[in-house]
This record gives structure tokens, C-alpha cells and sequence, in this order.
């Protein structure tokens, strides 16, 4: 693979112009793709396989008008002082609002009379209107949504209180300017890293070009694939970190080449040739992880996963063709003056240790002390991870601030917080004798459950063949005791079924939102044996060993857990919720640990292979296991931490998010980017490759024979190209043996 890739990188370097028309043809393409394309929806959302799910499937064939999809809003008023709802210059108001309401779209299905319909509290201090649309959130227009809330204004104007809930006012979440935060905080780090601006500006420009590729193709594509507008936020995301970090290395490593005395193409050729072996192998860890999300076998998640490992794809191969093209016209400006001079230097003239070379031999000196330091350390902040307790997110978790919290906040206040997540209870009767009686022994059933203060009466459809129940709960839809009402429903649901014949299904968003949170329970352990599983025979071959895989595994799973302690610690439990702005704290959204693993996974790999990589590449041309650590060090270690901060930059840049769930995925992505590579990679890494020495690069000789041999480390290539190794000693020298932890 070395030599191949050595091949690609000087002919990208020689033809650089054609490589990079190109790609700016291609981004051309997919942008004119994306400007043509339809304005994309939101993507359909399913849980194949659950109960909520055939419920839904069941409401929309029994009961087609329903809009069982749609959209809804409740506006909710609150009389001032002392008033009641029900004084008729109140009424008088919300009769208005309730006909401004029905005359203000004809996206609306439904709107109800609370009068009529007995949505008033007992105090009479507040009322509702329940809105049903005929399409879902995503595809309501502007128009749709304005008429929502200038609905109320005029009754706001009398004294009243009116807030709005419900997901008719649900819109992307908006995250400020975290992308240019994260973009200008790279952009920091870069230069600092390599000490010019042409160095710096490149991985930056690559990676957007990628981006821009990328996301620009999701958006052309996403109404023939249904694709939610979910789905760019994620690739964005991915293919950033990842596209500035694969252009970081291969950067980084043609400036060690040309430090060397190598004129540009053979640099170039040989960076692509040896961290570009990395690049690809690095690459194909974060799609696997991605791809496996398919494992779920939640379409919208599917998809999404591999949308972004498509955006990883391309930041691969940008970072082989274009980064070496665009290398080809800035030549050794590329170079900082500090560097340049370094190179022009005497042969002899030695070089101060770096920052990297020094904590690798401190690391070598005293490597029990460092693992034992590092696991602790981590074990001890995994530790409420125990306490773990996933849901998904209401409208209980949004900022004060907001008006859909606010309506949340005065239902819970007049009629109790079960109101904010209603459960539909569906009955079908077609294999029952007696539909009407069977319904009713549901409705009786249900009424005498604990934690249930109101079941409605039910409404049979046209047929007669099936029936709805509304079923509001005691407490608020995120909480334990509501998903005990569900699955005591479905309990009791089993019996009445062996008694009457009819078959009784939960569903609604409350439901949706326990049988998805169960589904990707369920789904963890496989998709965490797939992924890691497949990784760890894709690292076996890497490195010719078995122990380097598995240490890499063992200690992204350390890392995994203790993110998850720290974002159950702030979350869940509100330690320093305030510093990163949580104002409720609730259950851990379901999706976020498979998530979480799927992502950091393919990240925390790449560390392992740019700088394990390095490692055995010396090791292979001949130094010691204690050398090699250093030299890996020596030479990646600078790079992988500017890489570690700027993905935690991009990550962190969506704490600022307004939506509770985006903020809690981007603490934690970047708080488990922040272990895994400061942590994990830089200090129990080599201590346990210290402690190992020789043993660490062993592979059984029947093993050996079995794995293709992908020459990542350029032994191959540097065959070749007429090279010996340095040092004298290879890996086969039994005199270095003693040397595990000194250099």
C-alpha cells in the first residue's frame, strides 16, 4: 500500500493542476447539485420492530384523516390575578384566537373549543387549544407558523399569559456561530502548530472543500433518499474534524521530509506513501463505526451514519490527491522560518528535545506510576455512569427562555405534568366478537392504574374496527413512573387480548420515546462487538500484532465510559450544570451513548494509528522498543495533540447550542475526544507499550502468515527505494531486548 500511495502522492504533485480542478469541479458539481435540489423535509421517522411504531402504522390505516404524523400545537392561556378562564371576556378572547387559529392555514387539521372539549383546570386559572396540522413539523410553511403565534398576541394584549407548545414550532436547533468558532480556534491551533500561515491555511481550506463536497451532495440528495436535515449537522461535524486532521498529518510529515533535505514531489511522495498509509486505515475505523450504525436498525440513524462516513471517505481521499497538489504550488513555503532555519542547520548541530520526546522518556522512566495514574483517574470519573438513566428529552428540558418551556411549564402548573405527554392507547377489534365492550374493559382497566389521572372515553373509527383512548399520567412524560404506565398498559393488554381477542397498542410520543430508548439499549452491546471487533482485526493488520489492538480497544473503552460519567455527573445530576448552561436536568438522551461510541470510536483510532504507526515504523527500520516510543513521540506527538484540540474545538462549539441535545452531544464528544487522546493515548498508551517492549510488535508465526502484509509502515517502499535501516538492529535483535523501558 506504502509504494502505491507513494506513487499517488508524486503524481498528484507533478500534476497538481489537473488534481485540483478536479476537485474544484466536483465541489462546482455537488453545489449546483444542492442549489437545484428541492428544499429537503424533515426525514420520516420510524422504529421498525416496536410496539409505538405499529400503533402509529395502525392509526394511520384505521383512521386515515387523523393525520397521525402531523404536527400539533397547544396555546395555552392563563387568566391574570385573580380571573378565571371561564369570565367571559376570557372566553370571549380564546373563541377569537380558536377562529383566528382555524382561518389562519390550510395546513390545519384540526383545532379544538377547550370549553367544549373540557380543557380547562379545575381552578379555571387555565385553559388550552389543542392544533392538529395535516403535515409534520418540518414541512410546516412560515406562513403556517406565524399564524400560530400571532394568534395569541391579542389575547396577550387583554392581561392574559399565552405560551405555545408542541413541535409545530420546532425548527433546526440553532447553534450560533459554532462552526466558525470551531473553524477560527483550528485556525489557532494550526498556526501555532506549524508556525506559518500557508501550513496552516491548508488543512483548513482541504477540509472545507471536503465539507463542502460532502454536505453539498447530502443536500442534492436528500429529498430522493429522505434524508432529515439532521444528517448535514452530523457530517458537518465529522468531516471537519476528521478533513483537518487527515490534511494535519499528511502536512505535517511531507515538512519532516523536506527537514530531511528531499526535494517537494519525492516529500510529497513519501508522506502520502507512509502517514497516508495511516490516513486510510484511520479513515476506515471512523467508517465502520459509522456504517455500523446500521446495526440499530433505525432508518433515520442509518442513514445519517453512513452520510457522514461518506463525508469520511472523501476527507480520505482529498487528504491523498489534493493536499499533496496544493503542497506542489506553496513548495517550502510550507515551511515556517523556525523550521527552515532548523533544516538549514549543520549536520551536527543537535537538536533541542521537544516537548514530545520529553514525556515520552519520563513516561519510560516511570510507566507503572503513569497507567495506574490514568486508570484511576478515569475509573474514578466513570463512576457515575452507574447511575446512568436514558429517555428522551420533552419540552421540560428547553431554556426558559423559551415559549414551547414556558406553555410546557403552565400545563404542569394548572392540570398536572402528565398533560405535557398524553399516551394513545389503540385497540383494534377486528378479531374481537364484541368491539364496544372489549374497548370498554380497556378504558375500565386502564382507569384503575397507579399513576393515571384521566382516560378518555374511546373514539371508534368509520369501520367500527378499531378504537383510540387518550391516557394522561400522573407525571411528566420523561420520567420513571410514566414508563411504568406504559409497560403496565401493555401488561394488562396481553390479558384482555387472551379474554376478548382485541389487541391493545401504545403509542404517542411518550411511547415513542421508551420503546426508542430500549432499542438502542439493546442494540449497544451488539454494535459495540461489531465495531470494536471489526476495528480490532482492521488494527491487527496495521501493526502485525495482537496486543497493540487490544490495548488500543481496552482503552477507548475506559475512555467511553468515563465520558459517559462525566456528561451522567452534568446532565443527569447537575454538577457544574451551570458553566455549561443546563437549566433542567433529566434523563441522558437514548441515542447519545451508541452515539457517542459510534463517533469517538473512529476518532480515538485515528490517534492510535498516527501514533502507534510512527512507533512501529521505527521499530521496523531498526530502533528499540524504548527508541521507537520516543521517536513516535518525537514526531507525532506535537501533531496528534493539535489535532485532539481542534476536534475538540469543532465539538465544543455546540455547547452553545440553545437545544439541550445538541449541547449534551458536543460536552460529549469533545470531553471523550479530550480523554481518549490526552488521556488514553498519550499517557497509559506508552506506558503500557513500555511495559510490553519486544512483546508489544510480537505476532504468531500462523497468524503472520494469515494477514495480508499492508506494509503501512513503508518497509516496503523504503526497499524500493534502495534504503537500509537505521541503527543496524531490527526487531529480530536479541541483543536490544533488554532495553523495554530505557532508552
Amino acid at each position: 500500500m506504502a509504494t502505491f500511495l507513494y506513487k499517488l502522492g508524486r503524481l498528484a504533485f507533478r500534476r497538481r493542476r489537473y488534481v485540483a480542478l478536479i476537485w474544484v469541479a466536483l465541489l462546482a458539481l455537488a453545489g449546483f447539485g444542492a442549489a437545484s435540489a428541492s428544499t429537503a423535509t424533515s426525514s420520516s421517522f420510524s422504529i421498525p420492530g416496536t410496539e409505538a411504531q405499529r400503533a402509529f402504522d395502525l392509526l394511520e390505516q384505521r383512521f386515515p384523516g387523523a393525520s397521525a404524523d402531523g404536527a400539533s400545537a397547544r396555546v395555552v392561556f392563563k387568566a391574570p390575578g385573580s380571573e378565571k378562564m371561564t369570565d367571559p371576556a376570557n372566553k370571549a378572547e380564546v373563541n377569537k384566537v380558536v377562529r383566528e387559529l382555524k382561518s389562519g392555514s390550510d395546513q390545519i387539521a384540526s383545532v379544538s373549543d377547550p370549553y367544549a372539549a373540557g380543557a380547562v383546570s379545575k381552578n379555571g386559572s387555565t385553559a388550552y387549544v389543542s392544533v392538529s396540522y395535516k403535515v409534520n413539523s418540518m414541512e410546516l410553511t412560515d406562513a403556517t407558523r406565524d399564524a400560530l403565534e400571532d394568534a395569541g398576541h391579542a389575547a396577550q394584549k387583554s392581561g392574559m399569559t399565552v405560551e405555545i407548545g408542541g413541535d409545530a414550532l420546532q425548527v433546526m436547533p440553532e447553534t450560533g456561530a459554532t462552526e466558525i468558532i470551531g473553524v477560527a480556534i483550528a485556525a489557532v491551533v494550526l498556526v501555532i502548530t506549524f508556525g506559518s500561515l500557508i501550513a496552516a491555511g491548508l488543512p483548513l481550506l482541504t477540509a472545507l472543500i471536503g465539507v463542502g463536497i460532502g454536505v453539498s451532495t447530502i443536500t442534492a440528495l436528500a429529498n430522493v433518499l429522505d434524508l432529515g436535515s439532521t444528517t448535514s449537522t452530523l457530517a458537518m461535524m465529522i468531516g471537519l474534524a476528521v478533513g483537518i486532521d487527515y490534511a494535519l498529518f499528511i502536512v505535517s510529515r511531507y515538512r519532516a521530509e523536506l527537514a530531511e533535505g528531499r526535494e517537494g514531489e519525492e516529500a510529497a511522495g513519501r508522506a502520502v506513501g507512509t502517514a497516508g498509509s495511516a490516513v486510510v486505515f484511520a479513515g476506515l475505523t471512523v467508517v465502520i463505526a459509522l456504517v455500523g450504525l446500521a446495526v440499530v436498525n433505525i432508518p433515520m440513524l442509518s442513514k445519517m451514519g453512513f452520510a457522514a462516513a461518506g463525508t469520511v471517505a472523501i476527507a480520505v481521499l482529498i487528504a491523498l490527491t489534493l493536499v499533496p497538489a496544493l503542497l506542489g504550488f506553496a513548495g517550502k513555503r510550507v515551511m515556517g522560518r523556525k523550521a527552515r532555519k532548523a533544516a538549514e542547520a549543520p549536520a551536527g548541530a543537535s537538536a533541542k528535545p521537544n516537548m514530545g520526546t520529553r514525556w515520552a522518556r519520563f513516561v519510560l522512566r516511570k510507566p507503572v506510576w503513569v497507567l495506574l495514574v490514568g486508570v484511576i483517574g478515569l475509573g474514578t470519573i466513570a463512576v457515575p455512569a452507574a447511575s446512568l438513566e436514558m429517555g428522551l428529552p420533552d419540552e421540560g428540558s428547553q431554556p426558559t427562555s423559551t415559549t414551547q418551556r414556558r406553555a410546557y411549564d403552565l400545563l404542569s402548573e394548572g392540570f398536572g405534568p402528565g398533560f405535557n405527554g398524553p399516551l394513545m392507547v389503540v385497540v383494534d377489534t377486528a378479531d374481537s366478537s364484541d368491539g364496544k365492550t372489549a374497548a370498554k374493559q380497556v378504558t375500565d382497566e386502564i382507569s384503575s392504574m397507579k399513576g393515571v389521572v384521566a382516560v378518555t372515553p374511546a373514539q371508534f373509527n368509520k369501520a367500527g374496527d378499531a378504537a383510540m383512548i387518550t391516557v394522561v399520567p400522573k407525571d411528566r412524560p420523561s420520567s420513571v413512573e410514566t414508563e411504568n404506565v406504559v409497560h403496565a398498559i401493555r401488561d394488562a393488554g396481553k390479558d384482555i387480548k387472551s379474554d376478548t381477542g382485541a389487541e391493545v397498542l401504545v403509542t404517542g410520543s411518550t411511547a415513542m420515546n421508551i420503546d426508542f430508548s430500549q432499542k438502542m439499549n439493546d442494540a449497544l452491546l451488539p454494535y459495540l462487538a461489531l465495531v470494536v471487533g471489526l476495528a480490532f482485526l482492521l488494527l491487527m493488520v496495521v501493526f502485525r500484532s495482537v496486543l497493540v489492538p487490544l490495548k488500543a480497544a481496552l482503552g477507548f473503552l475506559l475512555s467511553v465510559v468515563a465520558a459517559l460519567g462525566a456528561v451522567v455527573a452534568v446532565f443527569q445530576w447537575g454538577w457544574l450544570g451551570s458553566l455549561f448552561g443546563v437549566e433542567q436536568t433529566g434523563p441522558i438522551m437514548s441515542m447519545m451513548p451508541i452515539f457517542m461510541v459510534g463517533v469517538v470510536f473512529g476518532l480515538a483510532m485515528d490517534y492510535e494509528v498516527f501514533l502507534v504507526t510512527r512507533m512501529r515504523e521505527a521499530y521496523v527500520h531498526g530502533e528499540k522498543p524504548g527508541q521507537a516510543i520516543v521517536t513516535g513521540f518525537r514526531h507525532g506527538a506535537r501533531v496528534v495533540t493539535a489535532a485532539a484540540v481542534i476536534m475538540m474545538a469543532v465539538f465544543a462549539g455546540f455547547i452553545g447550542s440553545s437545544e439541550q441535545m445538541v449541547k449534551m452531544i458536543g460536552f460529549s464528544l469533545a470531553i471523550a475526544v479530550f480523554f481518549d487522546a490526552f488521556v488514553v493515548r498519550m499517557a497509559i498508551v506508552p506506558a503500557v507499550l513500555a511495559l510490553l517492549g519486544r512483546r508489544a510488535w510480537s505476532l504468531p508465526r500462523w497468524l503472520d502468515r494469515i494477514l495480508p502484509n499492508v506494509d503501512v509502515e513503508g518497509e516496503g517502499l523504503r526497499e524500493q527505494l534502495g534504503e537500509t535501516p537505521a541503527g543496524g538492529t531490527g526487531p529480530g535483535d536479541a541483543g536490544g531486548e533488554r532495553e523495554l523501558t530505557r532508552v
